[in-house]
């Protein structure tokens, strides 16, 4: 009687030893697929979607590979799961640094939008670099708010910010080749002129001092 009672103890401990193993294996296939699934999912979103929704996207994603990592510990057939993974790992990396890419390139366009606004007023310039709206009439006060607008807020510009400072003023210069033609009258050029003269030392110094600031961070 003894015997057959330890007999069936140790079948049920083998039963229940035996379930407890198996349930473990289909919760770790199970974080595997999930989290395979999900970074597929992902491909199937909108990028404007996924943009919008980057900072949840990535922490969920976090969190399943983690999950993922530690149910291999309880899969048999690791190599081919380690293979899973590793190739949606590869996969969502792509895509985070695609991401990550494009948020830069649009916080870079957003930033210089912003400048350009400062610089000549609201929206009037934009990817277009259309500089038509200036004319014989207003090509003072344009010049006046821009290079006035660039000395007051000289020290908190980067070198980038030089760098498109740069580009609107020549631009700027250009359109006024343009207006001498049409007009401009000797007064206003020479106001011009003089703006010009105020601004060409301190352009000159403070993008330079950018570039070197920039460059020493680099070394550092």
């Amino acid at each position: 009687m003894k015997k057959r009672n330890l007999f069936l103890g140790l079948a049920l401990f083998a039963l229940v030893f035996t379930s407890c193993k198996d349930e473990k294996v289909t919760t770790a296939e199970k974080s595997v697929d999930t989290y395979v699934i999900y970074v597929d999912s992902i491909g199937n979103i909108e990028a404007l979607e996924v943009k919008a929704n980057w900072q949840t996207i990535d922490e969920t994603y976090q969190i399943k590979v983690v999950e993922a990592d530690l149910a291999l510990e309880n899969l048999k057939e690791k190599e081919e799961a380690q293979a899973r993974i590793d190739a949606s790992k590869a996969k969502f990396e792509a895509l985070k640094a695609q991401m990550e890419a494009d948020m830069e390139a649009e916080a870079m366009a957003n930033s210089k939008q912003l400048l350009r606004n400062a610089l000549f007023g609201e929206g009037k310039i934009g990817n277009d670099m259309n500089f038509g709206w200036v004319n014989k009439d207003n090509i003072l006060s344009v010049y006046d708010q821009f290079i006035n607008t660039a000395m007051n807020n000289k020290d908190s510009y980067s070198r980038e910010d030089w760098d498109e400072i740069k580009l609107m003023y020549e631009a700027l210069d250009s359109r006024k080749n343009t207006v001498e033609k049409n007009g401009l009258t000797s007064a206003n050029n020479n106001k011009i002129a003089a703006l010009k003269l105020k601004f060409g030392p301190v352009y000159k110094l403070n993008r330079m001092s950018a570039k070197n600031e920039e460059m020493q961070k680099a070394k550092e």
